[in-house]
C-alpha cells in the first residue's frame, strides 16, 4: 500500500456535486443503517443473552421502526462496514466512528453498499441462479449507459441493451445457444424480471431512481459509476506535517508515501514522544477496524524496534493483530523480510491476505485489488475462497464483493459474488 504511485486526481463529470454534498446523500441513504448500528454499540456491553428476535424487538422499539427496518438496515450496516461481526460479537466498525465527521470514510462506506447491492435486494426465487449472475454481470454495462444519457433513460432501451450484453457474455463463454443447451438465454419475461430487480435494488441503495417506465442515476450513483470507470477510490486525507498529530492521523497521513519517506515521519513522530506511550498508541489504532492503518501501524513499530518488542510479543495473543505481530518479531529476531511470512499457519497467512484486502479496498486502486489476488498462498481461486470463508474474518463479504467488482475475469467474478453471498447469508 505504501509504494503506490501518486498520480493526478481526475476530475468528475462536470455537474457533480462537491464531495461534502455526496457523503450528505450517503448519509441520508444510511441513516436507518447508523441508527441501528450506534443502538447496538451502546447495547452490546448489556447482558441480554442472545436472542436476534429480542434484539430486533428492542432496537425496533427503540428506534421508532418496524422489526423488517431494523433488520434491513443492519443488513446494510454490515455490509458498509458500520458495524463488524466477531464471531458472535458485533463490534462498531471504524467508519461509525467517523461518521460524523470524515465524508471520505462516508462515501467509501456507500461505496460498499452500492457493490452489494445484489446482496440488499433478493433476486426473484424462481429464476435460475445463473441467469441472475449473468445479469448481475451486465448491470455496470447498464450503469454505463445510464451515465453516458446524463438523464432519465427508457426501461425498454435498458432491457435491449441486457439482452445484447448476456448474449455477448454468452458469445465470450463460447456459449453459443444454437442447439440443445443446459442454460438457454432467459426469455423476454425473465429478463424483463431482472432488469427490474436489478434496477428496484440499485434504487435501494440510492444508486438511481425509478420513474414511469425509466431510471435516473442519482448524483451518487453517477459519481459512484465515474469512480468506477476510472478505476480510482476516495484515498484517506494526507495533511502536511505530522509530528503533533495522534498515531492515527500521522498514520493515515503517511499512506500516500512510499517506504523511506514514511519512515522519516515514523521517526520524526516517535522521537517527539516517550517511548512508551508512543507504543501503546500505535497499538491501539492497530486495534482499530482500518486495516491499513494496522499494517501501517506495524511499519512504524519496525522504526521502534526493541522497546516495542514486550508489548508487541503480548500483542501476538489477539487474533485480530497475531499475525503482524509474529512477522514483525520474525523479521526483529533477524529472519529475512521475504522468509518471515513462513512463520504464520497457513490459517494466519489467510487471515492477513483478507486484512490486506480490506486494506486495499478501502483505499486502493482496482487493479492493484486484482494483483493482491495473485499472492494468496493458495494455489487456486477455488482453494482461496474455501480457506477465505472458513477464516471468519470479519470484512470476508465485503472484499469479496470488491473483488468481484474489480475483477475481469467473468467466471472468477461470479464466483467471488457467489462466495460472498454465501458467506453473506450464513452469517446473518
Amino acid at each position: 500500500m505504501t509504494t503506490r504511485r501518486t498520480r493526478p486526481m481526475p476530475r468528475p463529470p462536470e455537474g457533480t456535486p462537491p464531495p461534502a454534498e455526496l457523503a450528505r446523500q450517503a448519509r441520508a441513504v444510511l441513516a436507518d443503517a447508523v441508527r441501528i448500528a450506534r443502538w447496538a454499540a451502546v447495547e452490546r456491553d448489556r447482558d441480554h443473552g442472545r436472542d436476534a428476535t429480542s434484539a430486533t424487538e428492542r432496537a425496533a422499539a427503540a428506534l421508532d421502526l418496524t422489526p423488517a427496518q431494523v433488520r434491513a438496515g443492519w443488513d446494510r450496516a454490515r455490509l458498509a462496514g458500520l458495524v463488524e461481526l466477531h464471531g458472535d460479537t458485533a463490534r462498531p466498525g471504524w467508519r461509525l466512528r467517523a461518521w460524523d465527521r470524515d465524508d471520505s470514510a462516508v462515501l467509501r462506506g456507500w461505496v460498499a453498499l452500492f457493490d452489494a447491492w445484489s446482496l440488499v435486494h433478493p433476486a426473484p426465487a424462481d429464476v435460475a441462479p445463473a441467469a441472475v449472475a449473468e445479469v448481475v454481470e451486465a448491470v455496470p454495462q447498464v450503469l454505463s449507459l445510464l451515465q453516458l444519457s446524463a438523464g432519465p433513460v427508457p426501461v425498454p432501451a435498458l432491457l435491449d441493451l441486457l439482452q445484447q450484453r448476456v448474449a455477448e457474455l454468452r458469445e465470450e463463454r463460447c456459449e453459443v445457444p444454437d442447439g440443445p443447451s443446459p442454460q438457454p438465454l432467459p426469455g423476454p419475461d425473465s429478463l424483463s424480471r431482472l432488469l427490474d430487480w436489478a434496477l428496484e435494488g440499485l434504487a435501494a441503495v440510492g444508486a438511481l431512481t425509478l420513474g414511469e417506465g425509466q431510471a435516473t442515476l442519482t448524483p451518487l450513483g453517477n459519481w459512484a459509476v465515474w469512480v468506477k470507470l476510472e478505476q480510482i477510490c476516495v484515498a484517506a486525507q494526507s495533511p502536511a506535517g505530522h509530528i503533533e498529530q495522534s498515531a492515527e492521523d500521522m498514520l493515515r497521513g503517511c499512506a500516500r508515501l512510499t517506504p523511506g519517506p514514511a519512515r522519516v515521519e515514523y521517526r520524526a513522530w516517535l522521537a517527539a514522544r516517550p517511548v512508551g506511550s508512543a507504543v501503546t498508541e500505535l497499538l491501539a489504532v492497530a486495534r482499530g477496524e482500518d486495516a491499513l492503518l494496522r499494517g501501517l501501524a506495524f511499519e512504524a513499530l519496525r522504526v521502534v524496534g526493541a522497546p516495542a518488542e514486550a508489548e508487541v510479543r503480548a500483542a501476538a495473543e489477539e487474533v485480530s493483530l497475531r499475525p503482524y505481530a509474529l512477522l514483525w518479531l520474525a523479521e526483529y529476531e533477524g529472519a529475512d523480510p521475504d522468509e518471515a511470512p513462513d512463520v504464520l499457519t497457513r490459517e494466519e497467512a489467510t487471515w492477513l491476505w483478507v486484512d490486506t484486502a480490506a486494506a486495499v479496498a478501502d483505499h486502493g486502486e482496482s487493479a492493484l485489488l486484482v494483483r493482491h489476488l495473485e499472492s494468496a498462498v493458495q494455489g487456486t481461486v477455488p482453494a482461496l475462497l474455501d480457506e477465505v470463508r472458513a477464516v471468519g474474518h470479519p470484512r470476508t463479504v465485503q472484499v469479496l464483493v470488491a473483488l468481484a467488482a474489480a475483477h475481469p475475469d467473468p467466471a472468477l467474478a461470479k464466483a467471488m459474488r457467489r462466495a460472498a453471498f454465501q458467506v453473506h447469508t450464513g452469517g446473518a
